[in-house]
């Protein structure tokens, strides 16, 4: 662009368009108004300086004026921070919708009613489920020959079963570790069962004995020893010891030493069942130690449902041989069963099966060949086959799938789902019953991981009735506050997650134990631990830091439908824990990462739709009069979040409205944060007026956040409406409106969509994150230009606003391209630009714009860039040859 001077001043407006919508100083699009031409104004560069003292003054008050409306387009979120350091507005955004994910996977909150889910029972499978049951309770003893024959007919083997059972045959002694219900009860069982079949103890109805849970390796060492008077040679014995109950030692290398001696004496072998978990990690780690992995799901599916069809159908090799997994208290602990012997080919001796006729060797039915040549039996299977391409077709209904909602299956759950899709295959459980049992199984899952979680702390230790043990209290509560804290933080950092379980698992402790200080060993936690016990899985991400993403390890739970329902296990059914769990929402919301401050407000916001009572009394209201505006955006998020709840939206609406009429300063500004979300008022134009009500009251004390908030608005589909209110809002007679419409207007101009993007990011201006919103809407919305490119004249030709809105309009054209020369907002620009730069005065202020922005010391714009954007603002049609030649 040459460097020649700008024309003396505007031309006469070429028209003049009567605009009902603009402020009282503003001119009419194609005019001028006098005063509006100070000396410092694009437009009016050479008007005389006025020695008059009233023109002085005025042009003081103008500036005055001037400086009063920046005020009103700064961040209303940076209060905290400091304008150097804005609030990171796009990763709360993030955060919110990654929350909003995590619990609203298209179902509502399960629940089940406390007399049925103590001891269920679906098709033929019993799930007894009673946590009031000890695992103490478990008596010791021989396993029953059928139980046996049952694992031998139906257990599957999880990956290295092979060189599970070598280490045991080689060793006398394994420590096999795994998380509850993953089947290592039976894994183990199954083990002994094989080693012993063969063995000194072969024939036995007493070769394979439990023992007692109290007992401990230093007990079954005596009871190993006891020679003739003990238990048979070659025994196998199943020990699954207490380490989580407080008081209780785990064995050391020594004592495991010493049971593997006296096994090696009497030929026989031992399994000693562990949860992974710091009390156990060092067993796990010796010689002895072993992790035992589930088995696949598809497998364990399969086969169960196999053997409901053919049960059902009748045929003869199958009956009775359905497995007891399900239930978690009796000796399989979920065990999964399915036909090892014919899958590895390892066709035993007849007495292997218990039943004669039966035949091993052989094909998918396990029913062996003959007598099959009958018409019924083809007829019949026939039936069976069409009946298992249903069942897999079934299996993978996406329907079914997200019923269940959990990624992988453990042994009782795949009996649970198998026994459904039989049933409704076979007409005696319908499409509603289907999808509502499968919707159970993760409320199962949180119903096992709390229930009497902390009974052992009332429990007597061992060999004392008399004195309960206390110590150990934090390593007791730290698997269930990792289970919270990954349910309200799912998707966050896996350091963010730990985090918070640990300040959760101080509440929990100290709640339980108030005269106690609670303490936990500082290098006793194990990651891996964490996960496995929580069925969770650790991926790589990216997580938002100082307004930048960078790698990081995220962490999920194995399952959409855990977080919902490990909430609702822990707000309705353990009414004790709501107070140290409010106490730590509080906590998490002065949190300074949205990604952690925002999920814990969506989770509170579900939590309150669970009793809106005690939601509403102990966080929202709390918070919403917080001195912070941190807390407050925590209200005003858990507000509209439950607000997305049909049951709960009039009662939002309602305290949403009261706030706003009568509420104190903070109470106003919270009520503002949650219309922006757009749910918290029966329609757009309540919304409009509920938030020109906060901006204009206590002349306009609270306008930045309303202006903020009515931008939020405009990514709605009723975009229009707003445009029309904030062009009425221009032509109103009170100045608190027309400010409140200007400050919007700029506001749109400045903020990034990735700030408001509110909803789920499938939209095109998701396209566009950090695109600045008012071109973002130019380039996908071409119906809307005409009123923004007005809307935004307006404030450029409004005196107190004109600073800030050149600024805006700065701010717009250094976007058209990214430093490295890519095209960023070029699109946007090319489409507003012509509608907002269509006279010629607007032309003169964009020269005079461009031309600063060229001798702009710290940030010059080019030439070539500069002869860019104007060719993209005056199409050539309407440029004077001067023009032509000033700008290349």
């Amino acid at each position: 662009m040459a460097d020649e001077a700008v024309a003396d001043g505007p031309a006469e407006p070429a028209r003049v368009q009567p605009r009902d919508d603009r402020s009282p100083d503003a001119p009419a699009r194609g005019g001028a108004r006098k005063d509006d031409r100070s000396k410092d104004a694009p437009d009016g560069p050479d008007a005389p300086d006025s020695a008059d003292d009233e023109g002085a003054e005025r042009e003081k008050e103008r500036e005055r004026a001037a400086d009063r409306f920046k005020e009103l387009t700064r961040d209303p979120l940076a209060d905290e921070e400091g304008e150097k350091e804005p609030t990171d507005l796009a990763a709360a955004a993030r955060a919110r919708r990654a929350g909003q994910k995590l619990l609203t996977s298209g179902r509502d909150f399960t629940s089940f009613d406390r007399s049925r889910i103590g001891h269920a029972h679906v098709g033929d499978i019993n799930v007894t489920l009673d946590a009031r049951r000890s695992r103490l309770t478990m008596r010791d003893g021989p396993v029953p020959e059928e139980e046996l024959r049952r694992l031998r007919r139906a257990h599957i083997e999880p990956a290295g079963y092979v060189r599970l059972r070598r280490a045991l045959e080689s060793r006398r002694l394994l420590v096999l570790g795994g998380a509850p219900g993953t089947g290592r009860t039976s894994t183990a069982l199954a083990l002994l069962e094989e080693v012993t079949r063969n063995g000194e103890g072969a024939g036995s109805s007493e070769r394979v004995r439990r023992a007692a849970p109290e007992e401990g390796v230093r007990t079954l060492v005596g009871e190993v020893s006891a020679g003739e008077g003990g238990h048979r040679r070659g025994t196998g014995y199943l020990l699954e010891p207490a380490l989580d109950r407080p008081g209780t030692l785990p064995p050391d290398e020594t004592d495991l030493d010493q049971l593997a001696s006296a096994l090696a004496a009497r030929g026989s072998y031992a399994v000693v069942v562990v949860s992974v978990g710091s009390a156990a990690n060092p067993l796990l780690a010796g010689r002895y130690g072993a992790i035992c992995p589930p088995a696949p799901t598809r497998d364990l599916v399969a086969v169960r449902l196999r053997e409901r069809l053919e049960e059902e159908h009748g045929d003869t090799g199958r009956h009775g041989g359905h497995s007891g997994g399900g239930d978690r208290d009796g000796a399989l602990d979920g065990a999964p069963f399915t036909g090892r012997d014919e899958r590895e080919g390892r066709t035993g001796d007849a007495g292997r099966t218990g039943d004669a006729g039966e035949d091993r060797g052989g094909g998918a039915g396990r029913t062996g060949g003959a007598g099959r040549n009958g018409d019924p039996r083809e007829d019949r299977g026939g039936a069976f086959s069409r009946l298992s391409a249903r069942a897999a077709e079934l299996q993978e209904d996406p329907e079914v799938t997200e019923a269940v909602g959990l990624d992988d299956l453990r042994p009782a759950e795949a009996e649970v789902f198998a026994s459904l899709l039989a049933g409704h295959l076979l007409g005696t459980v319908d499409r509603e019953e289907l999808l509502s049992g499968c919707r159970g199984l993760a409320a199962v899952q949180a119903y096992e991981w709390f229930a009497g979680v902390d009974r052992a702390l009332a429990a007597p230790p061992p060999g004392d009735g008399r004195t309960p043990v206390r110590s150990g209290v934090a390593a007791l509560f730290h698997p269930v506050a990792f289970r919270i804290a990954l349910a309200v933080l799912g998707g966050a950092s896996h350091s963010a997650v730990s985090a918070a379980a640990h300040l959760l698992t101080w509440e929990l402790s100290v709640q339980s134990d108030p005269d106690n200080t609670p303490a936990r060993p500082l290098f006793c936690d194990d990651p891996e631990s964490d996960l496995a016990l929580s069925r969770a899985r650790q991926v790589d991400g990216t997580v938002d830091v100082a307004g930048t993403e960078v790698k990081g390890r995220l962490v999920y739970y194995r399952g959409a439908a855990l977080p919902a329902a490990v909430l609702a296990e822990v707000w309705d059914r353990h009414f004790p824990v709501r107070l140290p769990v409010v106490r730590w929402l509080r906590l998490l919301a002065d949190d300074p990462r949205p990604d952690v401050s925002m999920r814990a407000a969506v989770a509170a916001g579900e939590l309150s739709v669970r009793d809106f009572e005690h939601g509403y009394g102990e966080l929202v209201r709390p918070l919403a009069e917080a001195p912070t505006q941190r807390r407050r955006v925590f209200a005003a998020a858990a507000l509209d979040q439950a607000a997305g709840h049909a049951s709960h939206r009039k009662a939002v609406r309602k305290v949403v409205d009261d706030w706003s009429r009568y509420g104190s300063v903070p109470l106003r500004w919270t009520a503002a944060m949650a219309l922006g979300y757009g749910r918290s008022a029966d329609s757009t134009d309540e919304t409009l007026d509920t938030l020109a009500r906060i901006g204009i009251h206590d002349d306009g004390e609270l306008l930045a956040v309303a202006s903020l908030n009515v931008v939020r608005l405009l990514l709605l589909p009723e975009c229009p409406v707003v445009l029309g209110r904030l062009a009425d809002w221009t032509g109103h007679r009170g100045e608190e409106y027309q400010d409140l419409a200007l400050a919007t207007i700029v506001r749109l101009a400045l903020i990034d969509v990735d700030d408001v993007l509110d909803e789920d990011p499938g939209t095109p201006l998701a396209d566009r994150g950090d695109w600045p919103l008012l071109l973002a809407l130019a380039a996908t919305r071409p119906e809307l230009i005409g009123r923004l490119a007005d809307l935004f004249w307006t404030a450029l030709n409004t005196a107190r606003s004109q600073g800030v809105a050149l600024d805006a309009l700065e701010h717009m054209l250094r976007s058209a391209t990214r430093r490295d020369g890519r095209a960023w907002t070029r699109p946007g620009l090319a489409a507003l630009l012509p509608a907002l730069i269509a006279e010629e005065r607007d032309q003169r202020r964009l020269d005079w714009l461009l031309r600063r922005m060229m001798r702009d010391q710290d940030r010059p714009l080019s030439a070539g860039t500069a002869r860019d954007l104007w060719r993209l603002a005056v199409p050539g049609r309407q440029r004077r040859p001067d023009e032509e030649e000033s700008h290349g």
